[in-house]
């Protein structure tokens, strides 16, 4: 299975940016989904998680800016009043967790990460 991020690059902070995922297999075949992310320096820490029903997790960083959805083809990831803090690498992953879960080891697929960088 392949997952590509795309939808990555500068954004000033207080702005707004979309990323998505596509998949080699079909996305709804995906219990779990997510997005985690690696600020530079630091090691990857989770974003924000959907399972098959459309429920979500949200870590609390990103609570009320961050909204994480899924149609057909693509997970998206819409970022809204980024913070310079979100300047990381993005990564989309997929696992067979029937709930959403923000737990990295649930994820057995992973895409290689989008560039976000917030100034």
């Amino acid at each position: 299975v392949q997952l590509v991020e795309s939808g990555g690059g500068s954004v000033q902070a207080g702005g707004s940016l979309r990323l998505s995922c596509s998949s080699s297999r079909y996305i709804a075949g995906f219990h779990s989904m997510a997005w985690f992310r690696q600020p530079p320096g630091k090691e990857r820490e989770a974003v924000a998680s959907i399972d098959s029903d459309g429920n979500t997790l949200y870590a609390d960083s990103v609570k009320g800016r961050f909204a994480i959805s899924k149609d057909r083809a693509f997970l998206y990831l819409n970022m809204n009043d980024v913070k310079r803090e979100d300047t990381g690498v993005y990564y989309c992953a997929a696992g067979s967790s029937l709930s959403a879960t923000l737990v990295p080891v649930a994820y057995n697929f992973w895409g290689q990460g989008t560039q976000v960088t917030v100034s």
